[in-house]
Protein backbone atom coordinates (compact mmCIF):
# COMPACT_ATOMS: atom_id res chain seq x y z
CA UNK A 1 0.00 0.00 0.00
CA UNK A 2 1.11 3.57 -1.13
CA UNK A 3 0.93 6.07 1.67
CA UNK A 4 1.08 9.44 0.55
CA UNK A 5 2.17 12.12 3.07
CA UNK A 6 1.45 15.64 2.67
CA UNK A 7 3.73 18.21 1.97
CA UNK A 8 1.82 21.08 3.85
CA UNK A 9 1.49 20.60 6.96
CA UNK A 10 -1.81 20.59 8.78
CA UNK A 11 -0.29 23.00 11.74
CA UNK A 12 -1.52 26.08 11.68
CA UNK A 13 0.32 29.06 13.79
CA UNK A 14 -1.71 31.48 15.39
CA UNK A 15 -2.12 34.82 14.65
CA UNK A 16 0.25 37.46 16.99
CA UNK A 17 -1.82 38.86 19.47
CA UNK A 18 -1.31 42.94 19.18
CA UNK A 19 -0.83 44.46 22.97
CA UNK A 20 -1.72 47.72 22.90
CA UNK A 21 -0.96 49.96 25.77
CA UNK A 22 -3.39 50.49 28.59
CA UNK A 23 -4.92 54.51 28.56
CA UNK A 24 -2.93 56.48 31.25
CA UNK A 25 -5.15 57.12 34.48
CA UNK A 26 -7.05 60.45 33.89
CA UNK A 27 -4.80 63.15 34.83
CA UNK A 28 -7.58 64.66 37.17
CA UNK A 29 -7.42 61.21 39.24
CA UNK A 30 -3.45 62.09 39.75
CA UNK A 31 -2.34 64.81 41.66
CA UNK A 32 1.39 66.01 41.50
CA UNK A 33 3.17 67.20 44.41
CA UNK A 34 4.31 70.82 44.00
CA UNK A 35 7.28 71.63 45.96
CA UNK A 36 6.47 75.41 45.95
CA UNK A 37 3.18 75.48 46.85
CA UNK A 38 2.57 76.15 50.28
CA UNK A 39 0.59 74.11 52.47
CA UNK A 40 -2.18 76.98 52.90
CA UNK A 41 -2.35 77.37 48.91
CA UNK A 42 -1.13 80.56 46.94
CA UNK A 43 -2.87 83.82 47.61
CA UNK A 44 -2.04 87.23 47.23
CA UNK A 45 0.34 87.69 50.35
CA UNK A 46 2.43 84.64 49.54
CA UNK A 47 2.59 85.14 45.61
CA UNK A 48 3.70 89.18 46.89
CA UNK A 49 6.58 87.33 49.18
CA UNK A 50 8.14 84.87 46.37
CA UNK A 51 8.16 87.92 43.72
CA UNK A 52 10.20 89.85 46.51
CA UNK A 53 12.25 87.03 46.81
CA UNK A 54 12.52 86.75 43.51
CA UNK A 55 13.84 90.62 42.92
CA UNK A 56 15.81 90.55 45.57
CA UNK A 57 17.87 87.37 44.90
CA UNK A 58 18.86 89.10 41.39
CA UNK A 59 22.14 91.40 41.98
CA UNK A 60 21.80 95.21 40.96
CA UNK A 61 23.92 96.69 38.74
CA UNK A 62 26.00 99.20 39.81
CA UNK A 63 26.17 102.39 38.27
CA UNK A 64 29.22 103.68 37.69
CA UNK A 65 29.21 107.44 36.81
CA UNK A 66 33.10 107.52 35.17
CA UNK A 67 32.10 105.04 32.51
CA UNK A 68 29.08 106.31 31.71
CA UNK A 69 30.63 110.06 31.27
CA UNK A 70 33.77 108.42 29.19
CA UNK A 71 30.88 106.94 26.89
CA UNK A 72 29.70 110.31 26.26
CA UNK A 73 31.15 112.55 22.92
CA UNK A 74 33.70 115.10 24.12
CA UNK A 75 36.79 112.80 24.88
CA UNK A 76 38.96 113.18 22.69
CA UNK A 77 42.56 112.17 21.87
CA UNK A 78 45.39 112.18 23.51
CA UNK A 79 44.13 112.89 26.95
CA UNK A 80 40.85 110.61 26.03
CA UNK A 81 38.28 110.60 28.84
CA UNK A 82 39.62 113.61 31.58
CA UNK A 83 38.45 113.82 35.00
CA UNK A 84 41.74 113.53 37.38
CA UNK A 85 38.92 114.70 40.32
CA UNK A 86 36.72 112.05 39.94
CA UNK A 87 34.93 114.61 39.47
CA UNK A 88 31.57 111.87 37.69
CA UNK A 89 32.60 108.70 39.76
CA UNK A 90 30.08 109.42 42.62
CA UNK A 91 27.47 111.08 40.78
CA UNK A 92 24.25 109.38 39.23
CA UNK A 93 22.72 109.39 35.49
CA UNK A 94 20.49 112.23 35.77
CA UNK A 95 23.32 114.25 37.60
CA UNK A 96 25.98 113.59 34.49
CA UNK A 97 23.28 114.40 31.95
CA UNK A 98 22.63 117.80 33.88
CA UNK A 99 26.71 118.45 34.12
CA UNK A 100 26.78 117.86 30.14
CA UNK A 101 23.46 119.90 29.46
CA UNK A 102 25.19 122.85 31.23
CA UNK A 103 28.50 122.17 29.41
CA UNK A 104 26.97 122.83 26.60
CA UNK A 105 24.85 126.29 27.20
CA UNK A 106 27.91 127.70 28.42
CA UNK A 107 30.37 126.53 25.23
CA UNK A 108 27.45 128.25 23.07
CA UNK A 109 26.95 130.90 24.54
CA UNK A 110 31.41 131.23 24.96
CA UNK A 111 31.19 130.71 21.23
CA UNK A 112 28.97 133.61 20.37
CA UNK A 113 30.96 135.75 22.63
CA UNK A 114 34.38 135.30 21.89
CA UNK A 115 33.39 136.18 18.67
CA UNK A 116 31.21 139.03 19.44
CA UNK A 117 33.59 140.58 22.07
CA UNK A 118 36.16 141.86 19.33
CA UNK A 119 33.89 142.64 16.75
CA UNK A 120 32.11 144.84 18.33
CA UNK A 121 34.47 146.76 19.74
CA UNK A 122 35.69 147.03 15.69
CA UNK A 123 31.78 147.41 14.46
CA UNK A 124 28.52 148.24 16.26
CA UNK A 125 26.16 150.04 14.36
CA UNK A 126 23.03 149.49 16.50
CA UNK A 127 24.66 151.26 19.58
CA UNK A 128 27.13 154.31 20.03
CA UNK A 129 29.72 152.80 22.62
CA UNK A 130 31.66 155.75 22.39
CA UNK A 131 34.61 153.43 21.49
CA UNK A 132 34.43 151.82 24.43
CA UNK A 133 36.25 148.20 25.30
CA UNK A 134 33.61 145.62 25.28
CA UNK A 135 33.75 145.15 28.56
CA UNK A 136 32.38 148.30 30.01
CA UNK A 137 30.43 148.67 26.35
CA UNK A 138 27.05 147.27 28.07
CA UNK A 139 26.80 150.69 30.16
CA UNK A 140 27.12 152.91 27.94
CA UNK A 141 24.40 151.73 25.16
CA UNK A 142 20.32 151.43 25.81
CA UNK A 143 20.29 148.22 26.51
CA UNK A 144 21.56 149.10 30.40
CA UNK A 145 18.13 150.94 30.43
CA UNK A 146 16.39 147.89 29.18
CA UNK A 147 17.90 145.05 30.82
CA UNK A 148 14.78 143.77 32.22
CA UNK A 149 14.04 142.97 28.52
CA UNK A 150 17.47 141.32 27.84
CA UNK A 151 16.89 139.12 30.36
CA UNK A 152 13.54 138.08 29.73
CA UNK A 153 14.33 137.17 25.81
CA UNK A 154 16.67 135.08 27.12
CA UNK A 155 14.09 133.46 29.53
CA UNK A 156 12.04 132.34 26.91
CA UNK A 157 14.67 130.27 25.66
CA UNK A 158 15.44 129.08 28.93
CA UNK A 159 11.91 127.94 29.52
CA UNK A 160 11.98 124.71 27.26
CA UNK A 161 14.57 123.78 29.15
CA UNK A 162 12.97 123.45 32.23
CA UNK A 163 10.57 120.05 30.93
CA UNK A 164 13.78 118.43 30.13
CA UNK A 165 14.45 117.71 33.97
CA UNK A 166 13.10 115.24 36.23
CA UNK A 167 10.23 116.00 38.64
CA UNK A 168 12.01 118.44 41.39
CA UNK A 169 10.22 116.32 44.03
CA UNK A 170 12.24 113.34 43.35
CA UNK A 171 15.53 114.13 41.85
CA UNK A 172 17.30 118.04 41.64
CA UNK A 173 19.35 118.78 39.67
CA UNK A 174 18.91 116.01 37.14
CA UNK A 175 18.12 115.44 33.52
CA UNK A 176 15.68 112.73 32.00
CA UNK A 177 17.32 109.95 31.01
CA UNK A 178 15.29 110.15 27.30
CA UNK A 179 16.57 113.87 26.91
CA UNK A 180 19.97 114.26 24.74
CA UNK A 181 22.08 116.70 26.05
CA UNK A 182 22.24 120.31 24.30
CA UNK A 183 19.23 118.80 21.58
CA UNK A 184 16.97 121.53 21.61
CA UNK A 185 14.82 120.47 18.54
CA UNK A 186 16.42 123.70 16.68
CA UNK A 187 18.14 122.57 13.24
CA UNK A 188 16.61 124.66 10.55
CA UNK A 189 19.47 124.18 8.00
CA UNK A 190 18.93 119.99 8.66
CA UNK A 191 23.16 120.01 9.61
CA UNK A 192 22.28 117.38 12.24
CA UNK A 193 23.85 113.84 10.71
CA UNK A 194 21.53 111.08 10.45
CA UNK A 195 24.67 108.17 11.30
CA UNK A 196 25.14 108.30 15.17
CA UNK A 197 29.16 107.55 14.51
CA UNK A 198 28.98 110.80 12.58
CA UNK A 199 26.27 112.65 15.29
CA UNK A 200 29.04 111.78 17.99
CA UNK A 201 31.89 113.17 15.83
CA UNK A 202 29.80 116.43 15.79
CA UNK A 203 29.11 116.80 19.52
CA UNK A 204 32.83 116.13 19.93
CA UNK A 205 33.60 119.42 17.91
CA UNK A 206 31.14 121.50 19.07
CA UNK A 207 31.97 120.60 22.66
CA UNK A 208 36.09 120.95 22.05
CA UNK A 209 35.60 124.51 20.29
CA UNK A 210 33.17 125.74 22.79
CA UNK A 211 35.43 124.48 25.85
CA UNK A 212 38.23 126.41 23.91
CA UNK A 213 35.91 129.40 23.57
CA UNK A 214 35.39 129.43 27.01
CA UNK A 215 38.57 129.80 27.91
CA UNK A 216 39.39 132.65 24.98
CA UNK A 217 36.62 135.05 26.59
CA UNK A 218 37.86 134.49 30.07
CA UNK A 219 41.02 135.95 28.69
CA UNK A 220 39.59 138.64 26.40
CA UNK A 221 37.67 139.61 29.73
CA UNK A 222 41.00 139.33 31.81
CA UNK A 223 42.84 141.13 29.21
CA UNK A 224 40.83 144.39 29.14
CA UNK A 225 40.09 144.26 33.22
CA UNK A 226 44.20 144.73 33.26
CA UNK A 227 44.44 146.96 31.14
CA UNK A 228 41.41 148.95 30.91
CA UNK A 229 41.83 149.15 26.97
CA UNK A 230 40.32 147.33 23.93
CA UNK A 231 41.57 144.14 22.33
CA UNK A 232 42.86 145.83 19.47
Amino acid sequence: MLSFVSSTSNAFAAPARVIRPTAAPAAASIRLANEMEPEEGWNVDNLTDMMDTASNSVAPTTFNGATFAAALPGATAPLGYFDPLNFCAERDEETIRFLREVEIKHARVAMLAALGFPVAEQFHPLFASDDAPSYVAFQQTPLQTFWPVVVGVIAVAEVFSVFTFENPGTKLWGIRKDHVPGDLGFDPLGLKPSNAAALAEMQTKELNNGRLAMIAIAGMVGQELATGSKLF
